[in-house]
């Protein structure tokens, strides 16, 4: 398969065999990305702030 070939396939797949999201499908998949970015922040945030605690209860209890 030569080069000018192969650009010429992927060009006809993207073009025609490709579904492309709509507009609205596009922004609603970004929202629920966000949102899910947005959750997994917080409770690795919740996570360090525990184990932050945890950790200067356990050093208070040597030093």
């Amino acid at each position: 398969m030569n080069l000018k070939s192969f650009f010429s396939e992927s060009y006809n797949e993207l073009v025609h065999k490709v579904t492309w999201p709509t507009w609205n499908e596009l922004q609603n998949s970004a929202i629920v990305v966000m949102v899910a970015g947005v959750i997994l922040a917080l409770v690795i945030w919740v996570f360090d702030i525990t184990f932050e605690h945890l950790m200067n209860f356990v050093y208070g209890l040597f030093y």
